[in-house]
């Protein structure tokens, strides 16, 4: 956001400071850098946690992450059962990613965005939903076989084929929206601050609010990761019921 955008109030959607296009396709350069540096800063934490994993006593990173994998552990057992194991380390990344990315709205940009909260912009959360729909309805033709996979669409009427197809269709939608506009809100409401604010007010304003912005990202980052295991639990499942 320029000085003269927060100055007017003025609110604008999708505009990136750098972009390129390759095969027609634009690419949103601001978006892909601090996309690779959310994944750098997990890569880094995995990695540093590895070099202090120890048998003994666990020190304080290593007990944190621990902890976080018991409860995915748990969850991914009541869910999807022992064969859910393999999606542990999906769900690990896709909680510590998203969060990292969501929390990179406290970083200070000095009116322009050049390290915007990828999470923000919809295609990132499009694309890592898609990226479950499609690997669930790949474990569901594995696990259930073609016949079975086809077959669950009419439980438990034929009548409702059109209505579990339609379901299908909008997991991926609801998935994207339902964190790309919770981050996207938190991002637009401190424009609004800035805009309506004196430089005082919105500076206390904005102080206030971040917390609450990170809470809110901690929260939709354990929800996209939930509910993709729980996508995969019902893909995976035999129950006709």
């Amino acid at each position: 956001m320029t000085p003269e955008i927060l100055a007017t109030g003025e609110i604008t959607v999708g505009e990136h400071i750098s972009t390129g296009k390759i095969f027609g396709l634009q690419l949103d350069y601001d978006i892909i850098w601090t996309s690779l540096i959310a994944a750098a800063i997990v890569l880094g934490i995995g990695f540093y946690v590895r070099s202090k994993a120890t048998k003994g006593i666990p020190g304080k990173w290593q007990l944190a992450y621990e902890t976080l994998i018991e409860q995915i552990e748990d969850v991914t057992e009541s869910s999807i059962g022992p064969q859910g194991k393999k999606f542990i380390p999906l769900a690990m990344t896709l909680f510590l990613f998203i969060l990292i990315c969501n929390w990179m709205s406290v970083l200070p940009n000095n009116g322009t965005e050049y390290f915007p909260v990828p999470t923000g912009d919809v295609n990132l959360p499009l694309a890592m939903a898609l990226t479950v729909i499609l690997w669930v309805h790949y474990e569901s033709v594995k696990s259930r076989g073609w016949k079975g996979y086809f077959h669950h669409y009419a439980t438990p009427y034929k009548a409702l084929v059109p209505i579990n197809i339609i379901e299908e269709i909008t997991k991926p939608i609801t998935l994207t929206f339902r964190l790309f506009g919770n981050i996207f809100s938190g991002g637009l409401m401190v424009v609004v601050m800035a805009s309506l604010l004196p430089w005082y007010g919105s500076f206390f304003g904005i102080m206030i609010w971040k917390p609450f912005d990170m809470a809110i990202g901690l929260i939709q980052a354990f929800i996209f990761a939930l509910l993709a295991l729980l996508y995969f639990g019902m893909g995976m499942s035999r129950d006709e019921h």
